[in-house]
């Protein structure tokens, strides 16, 4: 984010598969993945991989948990809370024995060559100090099965927004009590986001949900931005320049900076025939004032050369910034 470089890392080890639909999430510089879809069908296996490391080579782990594991399914959601990863809902197979929560079947997967499929609205909770998988007993009014949702924590609480069942993309939200296990729908106040699925959520504050993109019910894939006040319970729309550029089955994430990186994802109907759009486009939306650091860092750099010569009368770390954005053409006319 210093210097708007990408840097390819080479791994090894016990490398996943090729997959779509996993459900990734960072956590102290060590990358968690879950489950997804291959060539041969749906996976419930884990893997870390510790980006920390210095070495060249990043090695990825297989890890074999404890206790008994969700079903295999992909297009899941994962909230993160002190030290437990706790995944919900999903698109997959039928889980053994009697699950806590509700599987339904898609009638559609039983044409479909190998095991029959269907959403559910299970929550599954890993523990990242044991590496073993637990089920907890939820109260409350759960949302109904559904996959390609979005999930937000803040706080305690476990935000999900929207996301497909059936043949219908919703635009209902939830929030799951971390501490208690307990469901709560939020009726909202005023206008809110049209139904959708492949969306991101976003949190941007202890009050605010960021919102982008996603694909509805009619198969459109989205532009659109909203923020959640969570204290006033209301949704507004965020206006800002990415119109034309529609997103779904994006990634997003906050900077410290107050602003929500979005990258990758399809920018037309994925399940059309013809190619998808696929972009590799970073979009940046700036959802609070830059901080004058970043404002005098900035202006630093555009008049770099009549600078320079002044540039090691800054601290230490002011220095290293500049020299890290130097290298890069990421200033803010850019």
């Amino acid at each position: 984010m210093e210097t708007g470089r990408w840097i390819k890392k080479k791994t090894e080890g016990d490398v996943p598969p090729s997959m779509s639909g996993s459900c990734a999430v960072c956590v102290d510089k060590v990358l968690y993945l879950f489950g997804g879809h291959h060539a041969r069908g749906n996976t419930n296996k884990f893997y870390m991989l510790n980006s920390r490391s210095q070495d060249k080579v990043l090695q990825w782990v297989r890890v074999e948990c404890q206790g008994v594991p969700p079903s295999s399914k992909d297009k899941l959601g994962v909230w993160v809370y002190k030290n437990k990863l706790i995944f919900f809902g999903g698109y997959g197979y039928s889980p053994e024995g009697i699950p806590l929560g509700t599987f339904e079947f898609d009638e559609t997967s039983f044409w479909n060559s190998g095991q029959p499929r269907g959403w559910n609205d299970h929550v599954h909770v890993l523990d990242t100090e044991t590496f073993s998988w637990s089920q907890p007993i939820t109260t409350g009014k759960s949302p109904s099965p559904r996959a390609a949702h979005a999930c937000a924590t803040v706080g305690n609480r476990g935000y999900v927004f929207g996301g497909r069942y059936r043949d219908s993309r919703m635009n209902d939200l939830y929030y799951l009590n971390l501490d208690t296990w307990e469901w709560n729908e939020i009726i909202t106040q005023g206008v809110c986001p049209v139904g959708r699925s492949w969306h991101s959520l976003t949190p941007v504050s202890s009050d605010h949900l960021f919102l982008f993109g996603g694909f509805t019910t009619d198969k459109q894939p989205l532009s659109d931005a909203w923020i959640y006040c969570i204290s006033k319970n209301e949704w507004k729309q965020f206006e800002h320049n990415y119109s034309e550029k529609p997103r779904l089955w994006h990634t997003a994430c906050a900077s410290e900076e107050g602003e929500v990186i979005v990258f990758g994802g399809c920018a037309n109907n994925l399940l059309a025939h013809h190619k998808a759009a696929h972009s590799n486009e970073i979009l940046v939306f700036s959802l609070q004032p830059k901080s004058l650091v970043r404002l005098c860092l900035e202006a630093v750099i555009c008049f770099k050369e009549m600078l320079a010569s002044s540039w090691n009368c800054l601290p230490k770390h002011l220095l290293h910034s500049v020299n890290q954005r130097f290298g890069s053409n990421n200033t803010s006319g850019s």
